[in-house]
């Protein structure tokens, strides 16, 4: 039987890791990307509190309908040691990202997840999909580089999706400190109450196939297509 300090010391380390693995500031480059936000502001799609909050809740929809149930699928595929569906699922989610800026963020801060997993955690499955990455077999998004990761250190898919939900709020919350007239706390309360939807979002997308993933955002689309002509940028996308 399980004392209860194990049990005590098990659930400080699961909580560790996803600090460290989930951090805003873990080094793949999600700081330079402000999902969409920085034309937003620009066109006056968001101007104020009410409008970012509105523009945050969306983005965060879209990211658990669309790569939120693919990362579950891919946690699945990696618990299962099945490389190949990794592939599979991998090449669904590039499919599904329309602007080179949107394919350019997620490759480029999942192959650098995944470098540095392979470096700190050194797992098979890591090194394996590194390979695949290296190879240019399949373009190593970031939710399945995230799904990967934390299936190798006996993380759940829940684990995962609630990192990646987070992950998404925090760089578009800090891209707004950045671009627009908001404070702190605003942002705070702005990402307390997102975070409050994260569950009954991964609920959704647990329950959900791969083919039910929806790509379908055409404002996010245009203001891609915004910020790809754009002269001055802060951010990547």
């Amino acid at each position: 039987m399980t004392t209860g300090p194990d049990k005590a010391e098990a659930r400080t380390g699961w909580l560790l890791r996803l600090l460290q693995f989930g951090d805003s500031m873990f080094p793949i480059g999600g700081f330079s990307f402000s999902c969409g936000l920085e034309s937003a502001v620009q066109t006056g799609v968001v101007s104020d509190r009410a409008t970012l909050h509105a523009f945050a809740r969306t983005a965060l929809e879209q990211a658990a309908r669309g790569d939120g149930i693919a990362l579950v699928a891919a946690h699945r595929a990696a618990v299962a040691g099945d490389v190949e569906a990794l592939v599979a699922i991998d090449r669904r989610i590039f499919a599904r990202k329309p602007s080179d800026e949107t394919r350019t963020m997620s490759t480029r801060m999942g192959r650098k997840f995944t470098e540095i997993g392979v470096k700190v955690i050194g797992a098979p499955l890591l090194a394996a999909w590194r390979d695949r990455i290296v190879r240019a077999a399949t373009p190593g998004c970031y939710p399945v580089a995230l799904a990967v990761n934390f299936a190798a250190q006996g993380l759940s898919a829940r684990d995962a999706f609630v990192v990646h939900h987070y992950g998404v709020a925090t760089a578009l919350l800090g891209a707004a400190l950045r671009l627009m007239r908001i404070s702190h706390v605003d942002t705070q309360s702005i990402l307390y109450d997102l975070n409050a939807g994260a569950d009954a979002a991964y609920e959704t997308a647990a329950r959900a196939q791969l083919a039910d993933m929806a790509g379908y955002a055409p404002l996010a689309d245009i203001l891609a297509a915004v910020h790809t002509k754009a002269h001055v940028r802060l951010f990547m996308n």
